[in-house]
């Protein structure tokens, strides 16, 4: 039994090593092109595509842990980089905060009753797969209460991948940081870091890792990502009391951090069976409508504030908080109130998940028995 855990974790290592190695290389081709801030997590979707697809006769699982960590260095990159003094100057504008996140629901609750009916499967499938959520916690729920989880899996993971991959890019043209020297000027900055800021950021990671854990424990949503935010903000005011407590992020980190956040999400498509076409087809019908509602959110946001139409856009991008914060950090595009938005949006969806679930048993207990979902996948196999 032991033998067989040490197989599997060489295994797993293998594979995340593999994955990292060709997501740099792939990154570095981003950047020679041209994406700039968009590269990295890229990047990290192709490699973990390419890698779990040319391995599909195993019985591969989409590594969580490996995104986790890169919630956590991500996390706490965005914690040491946000100004204190700043984040509670936002009280003014705390109804459109709240209200973003109710629209959103509001939103993917009628795209998901338009879903069932499109699809002809029950309401709690149609609304999981279009709750602006984590995926893995939809597809489980989808699980549980014996719904389409495949289809659920589907939606959300086009839904998150369409996000993560056109608001990087739109940000990039945007706001322009990408040069001809990009490649080597993204290495000089790696080599020039003195050893004591690897020490003293590695120090903080070894913390992060502990406040994580409890916050895990106490089912806090999003626990590795908003844990090591926590931490970053504690040295960040500490730091105003005593300069020790000051650390400068190694760029190497950042870059890690973005890619484990990228290479959970190629995983999945990786091993993903195939689909017919008709179901993308139809699956494209709530992506798309889910991506006009943030539209319509970040241009309302847009019209009632002075924030930039970049910032509005990260605020209201119907997923990926992780990754439109660490964008909106490295764009300085208003990184506080986009922050704020998100962990607001997520602690709203958590909180109603409830709710919606005991919304949609009721209306599918009284709903005709006779519904049956279309044919979906040429294989059996779901997330």
């Amino acid at each position: 039994m032991l033998n067989v855990e040490q197989s599997n974790l060489q295994a797993r290592s293998l594979l995340i090593t593999l994955e990292l190695s060709l997501a740099l290389l792939i990154g570095f081709g981003f950047l020679a092109i041209g994406l700039g801030s968009a590269a990295w997590i890229l990047s990290g979707i192709a490699a973990g595509a390419i890698v779990y697809f040319s391995d599909r006769s195993s019985n591969l699982q989409p590594n969580r842990n490996a995104r986790k960590a890169g919630q956590l260095i991500v996390g706490l990159s965005i914690g040491l980089s946000l100004p204190i003094d700043r984040l509670g100057g936002f009280a003014s504008q705390s109804l459109l905060l709240l209200g973003l996140p109710i629209f959103l629901m509001v939103a993917g609750g009628a795209i998901g009753i338009l879903y069932s009916r499109l699809e002809k499967i029950d309401l709690m499938s149609g609304l999981l797969a279009t709750t602006p959520g984590n995926i893995g916690v939809m597809a489980s729920l989808a699980a549980d209460y014996g719904s389409h989880t495949a289809l659920v899996s589907l939606v959300q993971l086009m839904r998150f991948t369409t996000v993560i991959f056109s608001v990087p890019i739109i940000a990039n043209v945007a706001v322009p940081k990408s040069s001809t020297h990009a490649v080597i000027t993204s290495i000089g900055q790696a080599l020039n870091v003195p050893w004591q800021t690897y020490a003293k950021s590695s120090l903080m990671i070894a913390i992060a890792v502990v406040i994580v854990h409890f916050a895990t424990k106490l089912k806090v949503p999003l626990a590795a990502f908003f844990g090591a935010i926590a931490v970053g903000l504690g040295f960040e005011f500490l730091s105003l009391f005593n300069e020790v407590f000051h650390a400068d992020y190694p760029i190497v980190f950042n870059v890690i951090g973005q890619i484990l956040l990228g290479i959970t999400i190629g995983e999945y498509w990786g091993i993903n069976p195939r689909l017919k076409l008709i179901t993308v087809l139809r699956a494209i019908v709530p992506v798309g409508l889910m991506l006009i509602a943030g539209l319509i959110a970040a241009a309302v946001i847009h019209r009632l504030t002075h924030l930039s139409w970049l910032s509005c856009l990260l605020m209201a991008a119907p997923g990926g908080s992780p990754e439109m914060i660490a964008i909106a950090l490295t764009l300085q595009q208003d990184p506080e109130i986009i922050t704020i938005a998100h962990i607001i949006r997520l602690l709203t969806i958590n909180l109603s998940l409830p709710i919606l679930l005991g919304f949609a048993a009721y209306q599918t207990a009284h709903q005709p028995s006779d519904s049956s979902p279309r044919h979906t996948f040429k294989s059996s196999s779901s997330k």
